[in-house]
């Protein structure tokens, strides 16, 4: 199996910290500290060195470190299986984000060809009893970790679908003018909903596959309107939108398509849908797809993700704590996780390396620490 981690990370007026640097050697990396101090602000800075706007969805001018708004810049040496790659990513004030790969200008596509990157946050723990836009994110972001394309299908979709809905709002009625958009959404969408399908099925796979201390979730993929049903084929697709103009011409919106679909799970030994499961199955539940994601990737990408666990063991008792350390430690992935002391983090042991992050005299501090 080949390795996917980070030797070095730098920071650069990113968020709260003006300059950190941060060596690792491939083990997973335990970041404890106060809360607001900034470790959150270190994953985010490494979410950076994937493809999209982070852990966080902030946008590049939201990332710069006040007051001195100089703009910011995380920079990255990533090994991927037998390469090593330096990244850098930065934006100036009023700048959309720029990336640069072995010294060269790249698109953000360039980086999810290179590594993958996953990431649990707390805002994720209310996944299944909030809306259907949070847990297409999820998918998409599960998607994106196999399939690095899909994110252009994904914004295709999305460009044309927003011109559509522009001559909706207008009631603009001559068909001329939705034939190109309609047909460059049903293209978009028909590999959005297959990409999306394969990864279900792949994330499904994985945890057949594999023993784990953590609930199994059997996933599928609805519309979030029961009584309409979407065409997958692109030809399809294209007539069902002409047919349903009049009626998304009334909602001033499109009703119908990927932008509208749902992903459902059910905790599958008990068969009880994820939203009426406990807050820590629900929990239990997100961990083991990250989990799965993972492993899956090993098959797909020959190596498993980084990964990105925010304040995961916060509401984790010391049983399943240990376990979930374990199954890091076996997949062999570079997590960096964080938590408010070092005792969080005690049944990995020698296993990690520590880091301590404070906060002195407005900024952030990281220091490395020795295990606990």
């Amino acid at each position: 199996m080949s390795a996917l981690s980070l030797s070095e990370l730098s920071l650069s007026h990113f968020r709260s910290h003006r300059r950190a640097v941060l060596a690792c050697d491939g083990r997973p990396v335990a970041i404890y500290g106060p809360n607001g101090a900034g470790k959150t602000n270190l994953l985010e800075a490494v979410s950076m060195l994937s493809p999209g706007r982070g852990l966080r969805r902030a946008s590049p001018e939201n990332l710069i470190r006040r007051p001195e708004a100089l703009g910011w810049k995380v920079t990255g040496l990533l090994h991927s299986g037998q390469q090593t790659h330096e990244i850098e990513t930065w934006a100036e004030p009023a700048a959309s984000r720029s990336v640069r790969i072995d010294g060269k200008a790249a698109p953000q596509i360039a980086l999810g060809r290179i590594g993958r990157v996953l990431w649990l946050v707390p805002s994720m723990d209310r996944l299944w009893i909030e809306g259907a836009e949070g847990r297409r994110r999820f998918l998409d972001r599960a998607t994106l970790s196999f399939e690095p394309t899909h994110a252009e299908a994904v914004l295709s979709y999305e460009k044309a679908m927003r011109e559509r809905n522009r001559l909706l709002k207008d009631m603009v009625r001559d068909a001329h003018w939705y034939h190109a958009l309609e047909k460059q959404m049903a293209d978009a969408g028909a590999k959005i909903h297959q990409n999306r399908c394969n990864t279900i099925a792949e994330l499904a796979a994985a945890q057949e596959a594999t023993q784990t201390a953590f609930p199994t979730a059997a996933l599928s993929l609805i519309h979030a309107d029961p009584a309409i049903e979407a065409p997958e084929d692109p030809a399809a697709l294209t007539a069902a939108f002409a047919q349903n103009r009049v009626r998304d011409m009334g909602a001033g919106r499109t009703l119908m398509g990927p932008h509208r679909a749902d992903l459902q799970a059910v905790f599958a030994d008990k068969g009880v849908s994820a939203k009426d499961c406990s807050t820590g199955e629900q929990k239990a539940l997100l961990i083991s797809l990250i989990l799965a994601n993972g492993r899956a990737l090993i098959r797909d990408f020959g190596a498993p993700p980084i990964l990105l666990l925010d304040e995961v063991a916060a509401h984790l008792d010391q049983t399943r704590r240990a376990a979930l350390y374990d199954e890091i430690c076996a997949l062999g992935s570079q997590a960096f996780m964080t938590g408010t002391g070092p005792e969080l983090f005690a049944e990995l042991g020698s296993r990690a390396q520590y880091v301590e992050v404070t906060e002195e005299d407005g900024g952030s501090i990281v220091k490395e620490r020795d295990p606990i």
